[in-house]
C-alpha cells in the first residue's frame, strides 16, 4: 500500500470514548470547515453545509431537495419507490450524526437548521411513503428530533436573549410535543414521557439558576384559564409592546 494512506496517527492522537460523543471542527485541505466524529475503529468526516457527505444528489443540495423537485414533475398520487426510500434513509442517518455533533459543540443554530431539515424530510416521507411500516420506522423518531430542536432553541435563546426567552422556547416546544401526542391519541403518556420530563427539568433548572418567575406568556395563559380577561388584555398589550421593541 502506498505511504500516507492510513490514519494511524489521527486515531492514536484522538482516543475513542465509548461513554460520550467525541466531535471536533477541523480545516480541510482547501481551508473549508469540516466536522469530525470519533467512532469506534475510525472517524466520520462531515461537511458543515449542505449534505453531510458532500454529495449533490441528482445535482441538488440534498436528497430532500431532489425529492421535492421530483414531486413537482409527478401527480399528487405519486409515491416514493424503494431506491428513493433507501436514499432518504441515508440522508436521515447523515443528518442525525451531524445534528448530535452540533449539539456537542454548542452550535445551536446549526442544530436547529439540521433538525428542521430532518423534520421536513419526515413530513415528505410520511405523505409520499409507499408503505405504512416504513413510515412508522421514521415517525417513531419524530419526538427525538423535536427534542433536539427544542433544546437547541432554548440554549440559543439563553445565549442571545436571556433565560426568560429560553423558558419560553421550552414551553413552546412542549406545546408542540403535546400536539403530537394528541395527534396519535397518546395524551395520557405525555407527562411521563422521558423527553418531556427532561425538557421540564431543563426549564425548571433555568428558572432556579437564573431566578426566572412566570414568563409573560405563562401569566397570560393562566389569566385566560382563570377567566381574568382584563389582566389578560394588559398582558397581551405588554407582550405586543415587548415584541415591537
Amino acid at each position: 500500500m502506498a505511504g500516507g494512506q492510513h490514519i494511524d496517527d489521527i486515531l492514536s492522537d484522538w482516543e475513542y470514548d465509548p461513554d460520550g460523543l467525541c466531535a471536533r471542527l477541523v480545516q480541510g485541505a482547501d481551508d473549508r470547515e469540516l466536522l469530525q466524529v470519533r467512532v469506534d475503529m475510525g472517524i466520520l468526516q462531515l461537511e458543515t453545509t449542505g449534505r453531510p457527505d458532500g454529495e449533490r444528489p441528482q445535482g441538488y443540495e440534498t436528497y430532500y431537495d431532489y425529492l421535492v423537485a421530483e414531486l413537482v414533475r409527478k401527480d399528487d398520487k405519486w409515491a416514493m419507490d424503494d431506491e428513493q426510500c433507501s436514499e432518504a434513509d441515508r440522508e436521515f442517518i447523515q443528518f442525525y450524526h451531524r445534528r448530535v455533533s452540533w449539539l456537542k459543540l454548542n452550535r445551536f443554530d446549526q442544530v436547529i437548521e439540521d433538525a428542521n431539515h430532518t423534520l421536513g424530510l419526515m413530513d415528505f416521507c410520511r405523505k409520499y411513503s409507499p408503505d405504512e411500516h416504513w413510515t412508522i420506522s421514521h415517525e417513531q423518531y419524530r419526538p427525538f428530533v423535536m427534542f433536539h430542536r427544542i433544546q437547541a432553541e432554548a440554549l440559543w435563546a439563553l445565549d442571545e436573549d436571556g433565560a426568560e426567552k429560553a423558558v419560553h422556547a421550552i414551553n413552546g416546544g412542549l406545546a408542540q410535543l403535546r400536539e403530537l401526542f394528541e395527534e396519535h391519541e397518546a395524551s395520557e403518556y405525555f407527562e411521563d414521557d422521558e423527553l418531556v420530563t427532561r425538557l421540564t427539568d431543563m426549564r425548571e433548572s433555568l428558572r432556579n439558576k437564573y431566578e426566572v418567575g412566570q414568563t409573560l406568556q405563562e401569566q397570560l395563559a393562566a389569566a385566560v384559564a382563570q377567566e381574568e380577561y382584563e389582566l389578560a388584555a394588559r398582558l397581551r398589550d405588554e407582550l405586543a409592546q415587548r415584541t415591537a421593541n
